[in-house]
């Protein structure tokens, strides 16, 4: 069982922040990624680099997962998840930066990352990379977006 959590920006410090996830709209659509090596897809987001803020790594995300070039973020809360699941294997929890942006323009996604292609949504699909996480965020997103 997967427990997420949702906490004020001031709750752990940047070192602390493993994760980025920017819940991106472009117009009216959410933007999601699908992985070169897999079929399902996922909110844009990932892992923090050593000594990187995690507002850097939200910039870089966006960009490497869905070509985003113009677009206004910002930070929404963070998250923390806990519990059995294919990234967590502890009780421990994981902390992450949960982000809004509004994409005004789009390159080619980067050929030499590891996005395969983008998809437009009005809401979320059904065949995601972490469904017992994916969700709740996005829970939390449309009942919170402020941007």
């Amino acid at each position: 069982m997967v427990k997420v959590g949702f906490h004020d920006l001031d709750y752990v410090k940047n070192d602390s922040l493993k994760y980025a996830i920017i819940a991106a709209r472009m117009g009216e659509k959410w933007i999601l990624c699908r992985h070169k090596e897999r079929t399902t897809w996922e909110i844009p987001g990932g892992h923090r680099e050593n000594g990187e803020d995690i507002r850097d790594t939200a910039k870089r995300e966006l960009y490497e997962e869905t070509g985003a070039v113009k677009f206004q973020i910002k930070p929404a809360c963070i998250y923390s998840v806990e519990g059995e699941d294919d990234l967590i294997h502890n009780a421990k929890p994981t902390y992450g930066m949960l982000f809004y942006a509004q994409v005004e323009s789009l390159s080619d996604l980067p050929a030499d990352m590891e996005m395969a292609e983008i998809q437009f949504c009005a809401a979320l699909p059904q065949n995601l990379t972490y469904p017992q996480i994916q969700p709740v965020l996005w829970r939390w997103v449309v009942k919170n977006e402020k941007l």
